[in-house]
C-alpha cells in the first residue's frame, strides 16, 4: 500500500488573505519573556512547540506573534475561542459593561444573570431549565458531581476511559487519562468503563458514528444492527455488575470525547447506556465542555446528536470565548438538592461573565455559527479523509462539525499509534507553515482541529494543503 516518494521541491502553501493590521509588539523581548516563565511560572504549565510561540494579538481566526507572524489557529486555545478571537460584537458588549459594573456577587441581583439565564435556558431543552453559574469546566464538573450525589443519596459515578472532565481533586477521579494522573488519593467512587472507541476499541465496523467519515474497518452488520455497539453495552453492564453497587448516582460522557482526540462512540450507545443508568438510580451527566454551543454542526448541543436528554449538562471552554466562565444546567428537582444548604460561588455568574456570554450566544447565532460548523466541518472531514486514503500513517479521521480528530498510526493494520518524534515533526512543520494544530490521545498520537467555528472554506484549502505538505515532506524523509 505504500507510495514510492520521489525528492520533489516543495512550494509553501499561500495564506488566505487577511486585511487586519496588528498593533506593534511594545513588550519585553523573546529571550526575557522565556526566562520570565522559566523563573516565576509554574512548571507544570507547558508549553507547545521546540521554540514556544510569543502571541501578541488576534483577529477572529487568526493568531499574531510578536514579530507579526500571522497564524491560523486551529485549535482556538484549546476549544475556547468560539466565536473568532476579540469577536467584535463580544469586545464592545464586555467593554460597555466594564464601565458599568463589574462585581456584585450573587447576593444581589443584577440585570445581566437574569437574562442570561434566561437566554441560556431558552436554548436547552425541558426540564434542563435550572442555572449555576461558575468560572471552569473542572469546577462545573465537581458540581455535576456533588449534585448528582446529594439528589440520588448515592455515591458511585461511572466515567469512560479516555475520558477527561477536569484537573481538580474530585473530577480527577472521572478524568481517565494517565499524564493527568497524580501519585495522591482521587477518585473515591469513581469507576471507568470501557470507551467504546469504534477506532482503536476491541470493536469497531464502518457504519458506526455519527460523522462523514466512518473507519476504515470493515463490518457485516445488516441495517439498523451494530455488532460493536452491543458488545460495547455488553461491557457498559458488566462495569454496573462487577464495580459499583446496585444503585449509582450517576454517569457523565462527554458526546464526543475531547482531549483523547476526538473519540467517537457508536450512534445508539449513550441512549442505551442512559436507560441502564436510570434503572440504578443514577443521573446522566453530560459534559458539554467541548461539543456545546453549534460545534459539532447539526445541533446545538453534543448531546442532542445522540438523541437523548441529559439530567444534568455541564458547560465551559466556548460558552465565554475565552472569557473564564462555565455553568450547569440542570432539573428544578436536581438543583434544589444543592438549597438544603448553602454553596456559594463569589465570581460564578458576574455582571462581567453573563454579558460576555449573552453576547457569545448573539454573535452565534447572528453570525450562523452552528450552520458554518456543520458546512465547513463537513468540508475539512471529507478533504482530511482523502489524505487517509493516501498515507498510510493516516489511520483515522473523525468528527462531526468542528470537532474533528486525525489519529496518526504506523500503518493502517496494526493500527499502532504512529512515534512521537515522527508526529512532532509534522506538527512542528505545520506551525512553520503557519497552521496551529491541537494533540490528544493517550500517546498524544491524535491531531486535534477545533477551530474558532467563523473559519472559512479557503482556510480549510490551506491548511490542508499545508497538513499534505507536511506529510509529504515526512514520507520523503522516511524514504
Amino acid at each position: 500500500r505504500q507510495q514510492k516518494w520521489k525528492s520533489s521541491v516543495f512550494t509553501q502553501p499561500k495564506m488566505p488573505p487577511c486585511d487586519f493590521v496588528p498593533e506593534k509588539y511594545k513588550s519585553y523581548p523573546y529571550e526575557r519573556m522565556q526566562k520570565i516563565r522559566e523563573q516565576n511560572i509554574s512548571p507544570s504549565l507547558r508549553m507547545y512547540y521546540k521554540k514556544p510561540l510569543l502571541l501578541h494579538q488576534g483577529h477572529m481566526q487568526w493568531l499574531f506573534d510578536y514579530e507579526g507572524q500571522r497564524y491560523l489557529d486551529l485549535f482556538a486555545g484549546i476549544v475556547t475561542v468560539s466565536v473568532g478571537h476579540c469577536h467584535p460584537k463580544v469586545t464592545m458588549a464586555t467593554q460597555k459593561q466594564l464601565a458599568r459594573l463589574w462585581h456584585t456577587t450573587n447576593i444581589y441581583m443584577h440585570p445581566s444573570i437574569q437574562e442570561y439565564a434566561e437566554k441560556l435556558t431558552s436554548l436547552l431543552p425541558d426540564p434542563l431549565k435550572v442555572v449555576y453559574l461558575t468560572n471552569s469546566g473542572s469546577e462545573a464538573n465537581d458540581l455535576a458531581m456533588f449534585m448528582a450525589r446529594l439528589y440520588t443519596r448515592n455515591f458511585d459515578i461511572i466515567s469512560f476511559r479516555g475520558a477527561y472532565h477536569g484537573g481538580s481533586p474530585y473530577t480527577l477521579g472521572l478524568t481517565s487519562i494517565g499524564l493527568y494522573k497524580h501519585g495522591v488519593a482521587n477518585g473515591f467512587g469513581c469507576s471507568t468503563t470501557m470507551l467504546p472507541d469504534v477506532f482503536r476499541g476491541p470493536w469497531g465496523g464502518s457504519h458506526c458514528r455519527d460523522s462523514p467519515v466512518q473507519t476504515v474497518r470493515k463490518c457485516s452488520c445488516s441495517e439498523g444492527a451494530c455488532h460493536a455497539n452491543s458488545q460495547y453495552i455488553e461491557q457498559f453492564k458488566d462495569t454496573l455488575n462487577t464495580s459499583v453497587p446496585k444503585t449509582i448516582a450517576g454517569f457523565i460522557a462527554e458526546p464526543i470525547q475531547g482531549v483523547n482526540g476526538a473519540v467517537q462512540y457508536p450512534r445508539s450507545f449513550l441512549k442505551e447506556a442512559y436507560q441502564l443508568v436510570r434503572e440504578r438510580g443514577g443521573v446522566c451527566i453530560s459534559d458539554e465542555v467541548q461539543t456545546g454551543f453549534g460545534r459539532t454542526g447539526s445541533h446545538f448541543w453534543g448531546f442532542q446528536t445522540h438523541d437523548v436528554v441529559p439530567d444534568i449538562v455541564t458547560l465551559a471552554k466556548g460558552i465565554g470565548n475565552g472569557f473564564p466562565m462555565a455553568a450547569v444546567v440542570t432539573t428544578k428537582e436536581i438543583a434544589s438538592s444543592l438549597a438544603q444548604n448553602l454553596h456559594f460561588n463569589t465570581f460564578g455568574g458576574s455582571p462581567l461573565a453573563c454579558v460576555v456570554g449573552a453576547a457569545v450566544l448573539d454573535a452565534i447565532e447572528e453570525d450562523g455559527l452552528q450552520k458554518n460548523s456543520e458546512d465547513v466541518g463537513t468540508y475539512m472531514l471529507l478533504e482530511l479523509a482523502k489524505l487517509r486514503d493516501k498515507f498510510e500513517i493516516v489511520g483515522d479521521v473523525r468528527g462531526k462539525g468542528l470537532m474533528i480528530g486525525v489519529e496518526m498510526v504506523t500503518d493502517k493494520d496494526s493500527r499502532q499509534p504512529l512515534p512521537a518524534e515522527e508526529i512532532n515533526q509534522i506538527w512542528e512543520d505545520c506551525k512553520d507553515m503557519g497552521v496551529l494544530i491541537g494533540r490528544g490521545g493517550l500517546y498524544s498520537q491524535t491531531f486535534r482541529i477545533k477551530p474558532p467555528m467563523c473559519i472559512t472554506k479557503k482556510d480549510v484549502d490551506f491548511a490542508v494543503e499545508v497538513f499534505r505538505t507536511a506529510l509529504e515532506r515526512h514520507m520523503e524523509k522516511a524514504a
